[in-house]
């Protein structure tokens, strides 16, 4: 039995293709998408319909319902805002039925074929918990309740890494999309069952990155996604964080200015 688990691909079309064509010449048994197919490069409509075609289990991600609860009485109020106009650009781009289909996504999967594997986007609690190597284990305890999975299968946090957690393994994927571990190389996991046992191996797929950053102008996104767009296109182009120091650099200045315009903001993050 051998399972490749894909997640974060963020509307980097290019980067999907890429991983698909690698998945494919290893021929696993199953496919497994974990989540954030749309949201963050602009290509998330055409993500969504090759996923759709694979006919392959597909989880729920914290993007996905950033783009079903927009414009609904569940949305944050700070979704409306320019700090998330790379989510409006990418609600404008899915169709109703695109959005319905998201919202009746799983958030977990498993299976009596994959003996002790969990797959999950974030955890089992949530879709937009971090793993990381700092998280305590009692933090971890309370985002699993599911006792008999011994390997949990994540992303999300969009570098690959492996943990222990009371005598069980936690595997993050890495990104498909957004890779943030300074490589612009589309991520993906595969896992082998053997003697009971889960082997696994994460893998790392060159792409046409110059053809993922020419969309961001081809299709008019960064004209509407403004500064975050433009950061993304920063996580494209150097595989490496952008986004979020910077949102955290915006939260820490607000503090002290709640009306620091936001291309002000990033003009200073830039001259640091």
């Amino acid at each position: 039995m051998r399972i490749a688990v894909i997640a974060d691909i963020h509307g980097n079309l290019p980067a999907l293709e890429a991983t698909l064509e690698a998945i494919g010449r290893i021929r696993p048994d199953r496919l497994i998408v974990a989540g954030d197919v749309v949201d963050g490069a602009p290509d998330s409509a055409a993500c969504w319909e090759r996923v759709k075609q694979l006919g392959c289990p597909v989880l729920r991600g914290n993007h996905e319902r950033y783009v079903f609860d927009f414009g609904t009485v569940r949305a944050d109020p700070l979704w409306a805002t320019e700090q998330f106009a790379p989510l409006h650009y990418t609600y404008r781009m899915i169709k109703a039925e695109a959005r319905a289909e998201m919202a009746a996504l799983p958030m977990t999967w498993s299976s009596p074929d994959a003996p002790g594997l969990l797959i999950v986007h974030a955890s089992e609690r949530s879709d937009a918990d971090s793993i990381l190597p700092h998280t305590s284990v009692e933090q971890i305890d309370a985002m699993f309740t599911n006792r008999a999975a011994e390997i949990i299968v994540r992303s999300h946090n969009h570098i690959c890494s492996t943990r222990d957690w009371r005598g069980r393994r936690i595997v993050t994927t890495g990104a498909v999309g957004l890779p943030l571990d300074g490589y612009p190389r589309a991520q993906f996991c595969l896992l082998t069952l053997s003697r009971e046992n889960w082997q696994v191996e994460h893998h790392a797929v060159n792409y046409d990155v110059v053809a993922a950053l020419k969309r961001f102008d081809e299709t008019g996104y960064l004209a509407e996604a403004g500064t975050v767009g433009r950061l993304f296109m920063r996580e494209v182009a150097t595989g490496a964080h952008h986004v979020v120091p910077f949102l955290r650099y915006l939260w820490m200045r607000r503090q002290k200015d709640p009306t620091l315009d936001l291309k002000q903001a990033e003009s200073d993050y830039f001259n640091l």
